[in-house]
C-alpha cells in the first residue's frame, strides 16, 4: 500500500483541486483584471503532464479532483484530460472528478463531460440581472450561461450555483437567487468575496458582505435546518424548509473552516499551494521536466510540499483592513 498523504495537522489530503489554464473569456472584477497579462504556453503544464500529475495523485490517496481556470473549457482539447482521469473513475481509484466553471462554454461540453464521468458541476454566477452580469463579468453574457445552464441539466449534470456575496451589488437578489435555484432544483453555495489579487481598482472591504449577515436575512423569510452534511469542500450547509433545497455558506472571514481542510491546489504551471490564503507553494514543474516519467521523483515532491501545509489562512476583515491579503490574483490558483 502506498502511504496516503498526510500534513503536519494529521489532516489527510483527499481533494485536489487543478487549474488548467489560467486564461478565461470573462474578467470578473473579484478574480482577475481587465487587462490581464496570460502565460506562455510553455509555463504551462501540458495535457500530458497534467494527466500525470493527477494520476500520481490519485494513487496517493486523493479521491476527488476538482478541474478550474481561468474558465477550464476554454483550454484546446480539455476533454483529452477528462478522458484520461475518466479511467481512474472506472478503476474506482477516483470517487468523483467535477469542475468549476462559468458556463459559458457548457452548451458546447456538457453531454461530452458526462461521458467522461463528470455527474456534478458548480456555476459560478452572481446575479440574475444581465446589465449586472455584464458588469461584473466585465466581458461575459447572461444568456450564454443561462443556456449553458439548460444544457448541463439536459445532459443530467447536477447543477450548483455559486454567488460571490457581494455587498451593494447583489444583496436585493438575495431571495430572487435562491428562488430560481429552487425552481430549477439547483443546490446553491454563497461565498464571501476573499481579499485576493491587485486591490487598486476593486476595494474588497468595500465588496465584503458577511454571510452570517446574509444567513440572518434568509431566516427572515425560512426557516433553516443545519445540515451535518459536508461535500469535501469547505462549505457548510442548511436545508430551507419551505423549500426543501441546500443551501450551502463558504465562509474563509467570518467562520474559519481551515482545521478539516483536505484539500491543496494545484496550478496550471505546475505551483502546488497548501492553502488559499497563503502564499507558500512548491514548484513541481521543475522535478516533472528534470525527470520526466519518474514517478518516485514527483512522490517524493509532493509528500514534501505536504509536510509544509499551514494550520491554516489568516484572512481578516474585522479590523476594518484587508490583513492576509493575497498579491495573487484568484485564477492564478484556481478558486
Amino acid at each position: 500500500m502506498t502511504a496516503p498523504l498526510i500534513d503536519p495537522f494529521q489532516r489527510a489530503i483527499s481533494y485536489l483541486r487543478v487549474s488548467v489554464t489560467d486564461r478565461c473569456d470573462f474578467r470578473c472584477v473579484y478574480c482577475m483584471s481587465e487587462n490581464m497579462q496570460f502565460l506562455p504556453k510553455k509555463e504551462l503544464l501540458s495535457l500530458e503532464e497534467l494527466d500525470w500529475i493527477s494520476t500520481v495523485f490519485v494513487r496517493l490517496g486523493v479521491q476527488k479532483l476538482r478541474i478550474t481556470g481561468g474558465e477550464p473549457l476554454v483550454r484546446r482539447d480539455i476533454l483529452k484530460y477528462f478522458q484520461g482521469m475518466s479511467r481512474h473513475l472506472d478503476s474506482g481509484a477516483l470517487r468523483e472528478l467535477t469542475l468549476t466553471t462559468n458556463g459559458s462554454q457548457l452548451e458546447r461540453f456538457a453531454a461530452d463531460l458526462v461521458a467522461c464521468g463528470v455527474k456534478r458541476v458548480n456555476i459560478s454566477l452572481d446575479t440574475l440581472d444581465e446589465a449586472k452580469f455584464a458588469e461584473i463579468t466585465r466581458w461575459g453574457r447572461l444568456p450564454q450561461v443561462m443556456r449553458g445552464i439548460d444544457a448541463a441539466q439536459a445532459a443530467g449534470l447536477r447543477v450548483k450555483i455559486n454567488v460571490v456575496a457581494l455587498k451593494g451589488f447583489n444583496e436585493a437578489e438575495l431571495f430572487d437567487i435562491v428562488a430560481w435555484c429552487a425552481d430549477r432544483d439547483m443546490d446553491l453555495t454563497f461565498i464571501e468575496v476573499m481579499p485576493m489579487g491587485d486591490l487598486g481598482n476593486e476595494d474588497r472591504l468595500d465588496q465584503y458582505w458577511s454571510l452570517k449577515d446574509l444567513r440572518m436575512r434568509l431566516g427572515e423569510q425560512y426557516q433553516l435546518t443545519d445540515l451535518a452534511e459536508r461535500s469535501g469542500g469547505p462549505a457548510r450547509y442548511v436545508r430551507l424548509e419551505e423549500t426543501g433545497q441546500k443551501i450551502g455558506f463558504i465562509t474563509p472571514l467570518s467562520h474559519n473552516f481551515c482545521e478539516s481542510c483536505n484539500r491543496v491546489r494545484l496550478t496550471c504551471t505546475g505551483e502546488l499551494y497548501m492553502c488559499l490564503g497563503q502564499e507558500d507553494m512548491a514548484d513541481l514543474r521543475a522535478p516533472m521536466r528534470e525527470h520526466p516519467g519518474d514517478d518516485d521523483v514527483l512522490e517524493d515532491a509532493i509528500r514534501a510540499a505536504i509536510r509544509l501545509k499551514p494550520k491554516g489562512h489568516d484572512f481578516d476583515y474585522s479590523r476594518q483592513k484587508v490583513d492576509g491579503q493575497m498579491t495573487r490574483h484568484m485564477s492564478h490558483t484556481g478558486g
